[in-house]
């Protein structure tokens, strides 16, 4: 079928057209004189440009009819990318004035990931004329992504396609070997940050992104940071510096787009039609660590409930960019159902969870209300991801659950008993780590387990010393606090890692913020710990010697 401007064709000049279909190429040709010859005296005669799609066996697969300025080539998804990269498909399209290839027929190349990109100059007289054509260069130090060549005319091309092919690909594969392992099987990534905050405040979230994004098993291949006057609101970023990206992107061989900002239903729509590399946001790769890590029944239904939440927006227009939501990095959990009946599909799974969650919340209640009973003091250890929260639980209760250099480790909420000498305890109780941005989604889903935080008779609110930003992540864990109304319950403020801060540092900064400095690999430093919460649980007693 036809695709592109039909609009006043004659039935004639449509059969006209349709006869390429019929046209074979042999393999080791660019393109026949005859069909070149045919395709430009098609163009003069519709004074439209018109294009063809080719294999590398020769067979002509879309004919396209443009205006008089350009064609728009219509998705090839369906053909994959070999391990150069390409797609195996050439476009040779016409131009009616002589000019050469444009900058939107070199974005398309590299967009589209085609072997060539092929202008026919067409004559007065309807004959071909010179032929201007273009193919990818590897990744390197330069800004160049094609190389563009030109012969006067079809009869002086000498170009053998297979062989040059073969040697093109052969380039790709070593280019692309020099950036990234190809038999690393995890997803490469591109991470990237739009914003107007100051650079540094940018860098330190990128950090963090590149944290999440290795507890995510991504391969981060690269960085990009862009601080525009004005947000796009349909890229997010300037249309021209996300082609450049994806181009990029497509040149490292990256699987990923992983956008520091949360992305809007349209900009994910928008940025996926450009490119078959995926596109998710920030709040979307926390919420892919969150389906990896929930292992017990409360945290499985609490990561669908709002993984279903973050994804019933972006039903709206879904055209192709929810298929990018589909396996790996970004598409584990419930997945995706035809645009006709998920809504209706997902807010009835939303409200069966919110019931589900409602029932496990009176279990958790009623457990809670025999601690209460029992006058058993309760301690809960709040604090930033990966600040050393389970290891500590685990250095002063002796238990053993997980723990990892990794952000969101641990994400089931854990409770175990700390005794103290007098036949004396407390329930101490670890819960998910806090990080800023923490998607309003996933923060609703986990009040339900956050509601442990309410009968806690003190907060252990613990921070990683050794961390150079440390002064943030202890403002980022008191604004959730206060966000989840937790403000007023009493905290005592426990610098973790000091093992890893010069010694001198440590005494002036624990006095700074009265805090008590510990290192959780080493149960020598906890005395003063315990003495402050023998203090603080048992006020009218005597402290431990």
């Amino acid at each position: 079928m036809i695709q592109g401007n039909l609009a006043g064709l004659k039935s004639s000049q449509l059969q006209a057209l349709e006869r390429i279909y019929r046209r074979r190429i042999p393999a080791n040709e660019l393109i026949s004189s005859e069909l070149a010859r045919y395709l430009t005296e098609r163009s003069r005669e519709l004074n439209r440009q018109i294009g063809i799609i080719l294999d590398r066996q020769g067979k002509v697969l879309h004919v396209i009819v443009g205006d008089d300025r350009e064609i728009v080539i219509p998705d090839l998804s369906d053909y994959g990318l070999g391990r150069s990269g390409l797609r195996g498909l050439r476009c040779i399209h016409t131009h009616l004035k002589g000019e050469p290839l444009s900058q939107d027929d070199l974005n398309d190349l590299a967009l589209l990931r085609l072997d060539l990109m092929v202008a026919l100059s067409v004559g007065e007289d309807g004959l071909p004329g010179s032929v201007n054509y273009a193919y990818l260069l590897p990744p390197g130090p330069g800004e160049r992504t094609a190389e563009v060549l030109s012969v006067p005319s079809i009869y002086h091309l000498n170009l053998d396609l297979g062989a040059f092919l073969r040697g093109l690909e052969a380039e790709l594969e070593r280019g692309m070997a020099e950036t990234v392992d190809l038999s690393d099987p995890r997803e490469k990534a591109i991470l990237i940050s739009v914003s107007q905050q100051p650079r540094q405040e940018i860098e330190d979230s990128l950090d963090e992104l590149t944290e999440l994004s290795r507890t995510a098993n991504l391969l981060v291949l690269d960085r990009v940071v862009q601080r525009p006057r004005q947000l796009n609101p349909r890229y997010l970023m300037g249309e021209g510096k996300i082609k450049e990206v994806i181009i990029r992107g497509l040149q490292m061989g990256a699987t990923l787009l992983v956008f520091d900002q949360d992305l809007t239903p349209t900009q994910v729509r928008t940025i996926s039609a450009m490119t078959e590399i995926k596109v998710i946001d920030r709040s979307q790769l926390i919420l892919d660590i969150f389906a990896r890590r929930a292992h017990t029944l409360d945290g499985k239904v609490q990561v669908e409930l709002a993984q279903l939440k973050y994804i019933l927006p972006r039903l709206m227009g879904k055209g192709t960019a929810m298929s990018r939501l589909m396996g790996g990095i970004g598409g584990r959990g419930p997945g995706e159902t035809k645009l006709e009946i998920d809504r209706r599909r997902i807010r009835d799974r939303i409200t069966r969870l919110e019931k589900q969650l409602d029932n496990l919340a009176r279990g958790r209640f009623q457990r809670r209300q025999k601690r209460i009973r029992a006058a058993v003091p309760i301690v809960s250890i709040v604090g930033y991801t990966n600040a050393g929260k389970s290891t500590l639980l685990n250095a002063l209760t002796q238990s053993a659950v997980f723990t990892e250099n990794l952000l969101f480790a641990t994400l089931d909420t854990s409770t175990r008993r700390l005794r103290f000498p007098q036949e004396r305890e407390v329930i101490i109780t670890d819960t998910v780590g806090f990080i800023r941005q923490l998607p309003k989604s996933l923060l609703g889903a986990f009040k339900s387990t956050l509601e442990e935080l309410e009968d806690a008779d003190l907060l252990l609110h613990v921070v990683d010393l050794s961390n150079p930003r440390f002064e943030e992540q202890i403002a980022a864990v008191e604004r959730i606090l206060t966000d989840l109304d937790l403000a007023l319950i009493p905290r005592l403020l426990v610098f973790n890692k000091i093992d890893q801060v010069p010694a001198e540092e440590v005494s002036p900064l624990c006095r700074r913020f009265q805090a008590i400095g510990v290192s959780a690999l080493d149960r020598r430093s906890f005395v003063p710990l315990m003495q402050a919460l023998q203090a603080r649980c048992w006020i009218d007693e005597e402290p431990m010697a």
